[in-house]
């Protein structure tokens, strides 16, 4: 009877030491995941600033484009009244440098705001990676918990298919792979 108590007991600290290692990896492999995460979501959110400031600045310049065409067309109408053709001439000239160098740069403004953008969707792949490795890391942790206090290894067994996804998921963030969860980020999403 003692021996069948003794070996209980050894199976349970035997269970409760495999549930603390998992915890203990998963969380730390989780915190450092989420100190990377949070770095993407600040060059996210700097990507998307700059995104909007370019294309800010590309539809100001058109908007000047537009406006200086439009005047160099009042220019050129006020060219053919007597008195005002000197004057007119005068502005035409300024006009025409002023829309070429404004056809010149929106083309590059645009350039550079796509840029943005595209980095921008890059990092948020990258970002939904890490999200849905802490979804699948916490899941594992929960799961562990849970088998130490029902005492059962299939369970940990669960957690640990769990835990093996949310580090790969994490991995892929880590090493700029671009496997992506697209059924997690669209049910969850």
């Amino acid at each position: 009877m003692m021996e069948i108590e003794v070996s209980a007991e050894a199976k349970d600290k035997r269970l409760n030491r495999w549930v603390a290692i998992t915890v203990v990896a998963l969380s730390v492999f989780m915190g450092l995941g989420n100190i990377k995460d949070g770095n993407i979501v600040q060059n996210m959110a700097q990507a998307k600033a700059d995104s909007v400031d370019r294309w800010g600045e590309y539809q100001a310049t058109k908007t000047k484009l537009h406006i200086a065409e439009t005047a160099r067309d009042e220019m050129v109408v006020l060219a053919a009244t007597p008195g005002a053709k000197a004057a007119a001439g005068a502005a035409i000239v300024r006009l025409d440098g002023e829309i070429a160098k404004y056809t010149r740069e929106a083309p590059a403004l645009a350039k550079q705001a796509q840029g943005f953008a595209d980095r921008y969707d890059a990092l948020n792949v990258h970002d939904d990676q890490f999200d849905a490795s802490e979804a699948a890391l916490s899941t594992a942790i929960s799961m562990a918990a849970v088998a130490a206090l029902a005492e059962s290894f299939p369970l940990l067994f669960a957690g640990w298919a769990f835990g093996s996804f949310g580090l790969f998921l994490g991995l892929c963030g880590f090493a700029g792979w671009g496997f992506h969860p697209d059924v997690l980020s669209t049910v969850l999403g």
